[in-house]
C-alpha cells in the first residue's frame, strides 16, 4: 500500500483529498437533517449541538403519519407520485415525438423552427405563470392534478436532448424499415425509442425530480390541502405546528426519499444518456 502511495501523482492525491473534503462538507447538512429528525425537541433546542441523537426516537415520524395533527402526509405523497409520474410519462411522449420530427423527418424550415424553439430557452419560465394560470382557471382545472400535469409538457430541453440522441442513431435503420413498409410512427415507436432508452431514462430522471420538487406552480394553482403535493405539505409544517424542527425535518426526509431512490437506480442510464446525447449533426 505504501509503495502505491509513493508512485501516486501528488496532483491526483490533492484532487482526491479535495473531493473527499467537498463531499464531506456536502454530506454534513444532510446528516444533520436526518439525525435531527430522530431527536426529541428538548435535545434539538438544547444548548449543545449534537450530531448523533442521544436518545433516538421515531416520535417525529409517528407524529407526521398520525391523524391527530391533521397532517395529510400520505395524501400529499400520493398526489406527488401521481402528478410527477404522469407528468414525466406525458412529457417523454410529447418531447420524443417532436425530437423525432426534428431529427429524422425532412420538411421546409426545420432548422429555422428548431433554432427558434431553442431561443425560447432564454425566456424565464416564471413569465408564463400568469397566462398559464388564467388558462387553467378558465378551463376549471384549479385544485386538480391536471393543473400541475399538463402545463409545461413540451419541454424545450427535453426536445433538444432527445434530438441530439436521435441524430446519433444511424439513418440506415430508417431506410431498411421503410423498404419493409414501415411508416414514421412505426419507426419511431419500434426502432428509435428502444434504441434511445438511455436518453429517455435520463430525461425521465430530470423531469421527475423537477416535478417532484416544484413548489411555486403548485402553490399558485392549489388552495385545498387535499390537492397539495408533498413539497407544499412539508412547507405547511413551518406555519402550522409552531416550528417543531423534528417534525419538519422528518417530513423533509420523507420528501427526499423517492427522487433520491429514482436517481440512484437510474444514474447509470442518466450518465449514459447525457453523454451519448452530446453528438453533432
Amino acid at each position: 500500500m505504501l509503495k502505491k502511495l509513493k508512485h501516486l501523482n501528488p496532483w491526483h492525491l490533492f484532487l482526491a483529498l479535495l473531493l473527499i473534503a467537498l463531499a464531506f462538507l456536502w454530506l454534513m447538512p444532510l446528516w444533520f437533517a436526518v439525525a435531527t429528525s430522530f431527536k426529541y425537541e428538548a435535545e434539538i433546542y438544547g444548548e449543545t449541538l449534537t450530531w448523533i441523537p442521544k436518545i433516538p426516537t421515531l416520535y417525529n415520524y409517528e407524529y407526521v403519519f398520525s391523524a391527530r395533527a391533521n397532517i395529510q402526509i400520505l395524501r400529499w405523497m400520493l398526489n406527488s407520485v401521481f402528478i410527477s409520474g404522469m407528468h414525466t410519462l406525458l412529457l417523454l411522449f410529447v418531447d420524443s415525438l417532436a425530437a423525432y420530427a426534428y431529427a429524422r423527418m425532412q420538411f421546409r424550415g426545420r432548422q429555422s423552427i428548431f433554432m427558434a424553439l431553442m431561443a425560447t430557452m432564454m425566456i424565464p419560465g416564471v413569465i408564463n405563470f400568469i397566462p398559464n394560470y388564467v388558462i387553467v382557471e378558465k378551463i376549471g382545472w384549479l385544485d386538480t392534478p391536471t393543473a400541475m400535469i399538463i402545463p409545461g409538457l413540451s419541454g424545450v430541453f427535453g426536445i433538444f436532448l432527445l434530438r441530439q440522441f436521435f441524430l446519433g442513431i444511424p439513418k440506415e435503420i430508417d431506410e431498411s424499415a421503410r423498404i419493409d413498409g414501415a411508416g414514421n410512427f412505426t419507426i419511431y415507436s419500434r426502432l428509435i425509442l428502444p434504441l434511445a432508452k438511455p436518453a429517455l431514462l435520463a430525461l425521465a430522471i430530470l423531469t421527475f425530480m423537477g416535478s417532484w420538487n416544484d413548489y411555486l406552480w403548485p402553490l399558485i394553482v392549489t388552495n385545498r390541502d387535499e390537492a397539495k403535493t408533498l413539497t407544499l405539505g412539508v412547507a405547511l409544517l413551518f406555519s402550522r405546528y409552531n416550528y417543531q424542527r423534528g417534525v419538519i425535518l422528518a417530513g423533509t426526509c420523507l420528501a427526499a426519499v423517492p427522487p433520491a431512490l429514482f436517481f440512484i437506480f437510474g444514474q447509470r442510464y442518466f450518465v449514459q444518456g447525457i453523454t451519448f446525447a452530446a453528438v453533432k449533426e
